[in-house]
């Protein structure tokens, strides 16, 4: 079943991309065409006959263009079942032409909020007359075809020259489906902007009883995380971050490279104020390190766990520099991502041709907003912004020295991206040994120490590093076997949140080890 031949459409677009010449197949096919403003003026310069929408509804648009597409005449148009004869009679009545295709994309409320627009200036930015249009038009896909998106300008043109004029109704509801999508996008972009300006305000709104997530497309992947998964990736309106990332040569990223390198790049910018660098794997890092170069830094990550580091993803906090790439390119890396690069660095790397490299415009901001699918629903929190706290206490007899003190607070920070249960030594600025993902927090604390001895073994190092390390922990040592298994693996102070029914005996066995340990009051879990 093709809709009725009705050849009048309306063209009403912000993005003019491709708009003339699909607005020439129309009028070949024989199409009048109605239009509004800026489009109306593309068009018209273009040499086409188009009329002004201000003809159809006998109203000129007003409001500083606020209202212009609002009216009955125009939406009678297109909302019209023109299998009903009432319907059709009516149209009759009050002398409307039926509309048959509706093509409109709406105002860049995105872009918009991308550029940082001031509030005055994203207020009028929000569309309201070509979302009403399209989602009359998407409803009515019975009898109307609505394009929302320039790239499917060929197939309507194609489908409309190879059916009479016609667009068939399996397309029509596609684009219909298309047209609420994009309209649900839209609507939760605009949301999501007037929220962060309400919390901004400081008052006692519970604007968040609803909420709504939307984005665009940017690829279809082969796969999700397995290859019997399908899979896609999505820009949120804000854009920026892994979403936002230049990719400047290798294969194709699938899921898993998009969900490591979000996870490394995340991590790094915790560690931004220096040179660093973050290898991570299957969602967990394995090596985090800061040095006075990123080749150091990316060097001491790396030989943190070398096995793990192998097919990682590599994340800096500063742009990439030639002898970094080398150091990088001797080891097979799937992905490197980095806030720029040199035409050096890109060089070296442009020797590994299946490397994904992709360069952002500036690591992500603290903050924001974690958005996680459960079983018919969502869990929405904010992000793991914490810091270590100021009140963050000495709770044993012997206090941190200096030293300790900065490998505490680096090890803080870098458990925070471990998965829980995670237990993280750390020496110089670098990880010696990581305990991602467990069930126990003592086998967390084991399995560090066995890959900090396996990896001084391969580097030919007599001592494991976790002796004379520190380690942190992202949550409270629920009885003191976690402590005392840190304390054989040779470790001389810890930082922990504190806050179990056991602290004392934790603090205890502290003290008769020798360890200093420090309480922050603060979790860092992570699922």
């Amino acid at each position: 079943m093709t809709a009725a031949p009705v050849r009048r459409a309306l063209l009403s677009v912000s993005d003019k991309d491709g708009l003339v010449p699909f607005a020439r197949r129309l009028t070949a096919l024989g199409f009048e065409l109605v239009s509004t403003g800026g489009t109306h003026r593309a068009l018209a310069d273009a040499g086409l006959e188009v009329i002004e929408v201000a003809a159809v509804t006998g109203t000129p648009e007003m409001l500083d263009g606020r209202v212009k597409t609002l009216h009955p005449r125009l939406h009678g148009a297109i909302l019209a079942d023109l299998s009903r004869e009432a319907h059709a009679a009516t149209l009759v009545a009050q002398g409307i032409v039926p509309i048959g295709l509706v093509v409109c994309n709406l105002y860049p409320f995105e872009a918009a909020v991308e550029a940082g627009a001031d509030p005055a200036t994203l207020i009028e930015t929000i569309d309201v007359g070509g979302p009403s249009m399209t989602r009359a038009a998407a409803k009515n896909f019975a009898h109307v075809a609505v394009v929302v998106d320039p790239q499917d300008y060929e197939a309507v043109a194609a489908a409309l020259e190879g059916n009479g004029g016609a667009v068939p109704l399996p397309l029509r509801r596609r684009l219909a489906a298309k047209a609420f999508a994009r309209l649900a996008a839209y609507d939760a972009a605009v949301a999501g902007a007037l929220g962060a300006l309400t919390a901004a305000d400081d008052v006692d709104v519970d604007h968040h009883v609803w909420r709504a997530f939307g984005g665009r497309r940017l690829t279809a992947m082969r796969y999700g995380e397995n290859p019997h998964q399908a899979a896609a990736f999505y820009r949120a309106p804000s854009g920026g971050g892994i979403a936002g990332a230049r990719v400047v040569q290798g294969k194709p990223l699938s899921y898993n490279n998009v969900a490591d390198a979000d996870a490394a790049i995340l991590a790094v910018a915790d560690f931004a104020s220096d040179a660093a660098a973050v290898i991570v794997k299957h969602a967990n890092p394995c090596g985090i390190a800061v040095a006075g170069s990123l080749q150091v830094a990316y060097e001491k990550a790396r030989s943190c766990d070398p096995v793990s580091a192998f097919g990682g993803v590599v994340a800096l906090s500063r742009p990439l520099d030639r002898a970094t790439a080398e150091a990088i390119g001797a080891v097979f890396t799937e992905v490197v991502v980095a806030p720029g690069a040199s035409d050096e660095a890109l060089a070296v790397l442009a020797a590994r041709a299946n490397l994904r490299v992709l360069l952002v415009e500036a690591l992500p901001e603290p903050g924001g907003t974690v958005v996680r699918s459960v079983s018919g629903g969502l869990l929405v929190q904010e992000a793991d912004a914490g810091v270590l706290p100021a009140d963050t206490r000495v709770a044993t007899r012997r206090a941190p020295t200096e030293g300790e003190w900065r490998d505490l607070a680096f090890a803080w920070r870098a458990v925070k991206h471990v998965k829980s249960n995670a237990i993280v030594y750390a020496k110089d600025g670098a990880t010696v040994g990581i305990g991602a993902g467990q069930m126990s927090r003592v086998d967390a604390a084991r399995i560090a120490a066995w890959k900090a001895e396996d990896a001084a073994r391969e580097a030919g190092e007599a001592t494991s590093r976790t002796i004379g390390a520190v380690a942190a922990s992202d949550a409270f040592f629920p009885f003191a076997d976690g402590l005392e298994a840190i304390a054989r693996a040779g470790a001389v102070a810890v930082i922990q949140p504190g806050g179990s029914v056991r602290d004392g005996e934790v603090i205890a066995a502290a003290d008769a080890a020798g360890i200093a340990m420090v309480l922050t009051g603060m979790r860092h879990f992570r699922h």
